[in-house]
């Protein structure tokens, strides 16, 4: 008896393997006929061409951020105690109360000093409620500050210690140096 029930049970393990393959197969018979072939050449999604099409758009967005970094934001005078008056990057004249750039692509921006991180001509924005209410764009014109941080120009020493001070920043670079055509 426990012979016959031991075949039984390889024969119903069998059938019932043998039921599972054939019902296997019929749902794919089924899928096949189901799917859509899409012959048009035309509709077919090139996604490379998308993603350089989509980097080409932001690229041409003078606003696109190409790098994001934190530091700390100072503000500093032309009449400093260790400051000639005079920009690092331009050379330009700013002890006679100048704080600001015309930049030929972004207009007017403020005057800031960086390492050598960011290089001459560097185009930042960044918020900073304490200075404005709206987002402050500044080129980088001069030197004397380390790391990431940033220095910003400012008509006195006491607006740079009583307005500015130190704060933490993320900024976005939009533009590493000057713009070369």
């Amino acid at each position: 008896m426990k012979k016959i029930l031991s075949k039984f049970n390889k024969t119903s393990k069998f059938l019932l393997l043998l039921l599972l393959i054939l019902t296997l197969q019929k749902v794919n018979v089924i899928n096949q006929n189901e799917k859509v072939i899409n012959e048009n050449l035309n509709k077919t999604l090139d996604l490379t061409a998308m993603v350089l099409k989509l980097n080409e758009i932001n690229m041409a967005d003078k606003y696109y951020p190409l790098d994001t970094f934190t530091g700390d934001l100072t503000g500093y005078s032309a009449d400093c105690p260790l400051c000639t008056g005079y920009l690092a990057c331009t050379g330009a004249y700013v002890a006679n109360g100048t704080t600001k750039y015309n930049d030929s692509e972004y207009g007017d921006v403020v005057i800031l000093a960086s390492s050598k991180n960011l290089p001459c001509g560097s185009i930042v924005t960044f918020d900073a409620s304490y200075i404005s209410d709206k987002k402050v764009t500044g080129i980088v014109l001069d030197r004397g500050v380390l790391g990431n941080d940033l220095d910003l120009l400012v008509s006195s020493s006491d607006i740079a210690i009583k307005q500015i001070g130190r704060h933490k920043l993320t900024y976005d670079v939009l533009r590493f140096g000057f713009k070369r055509e």
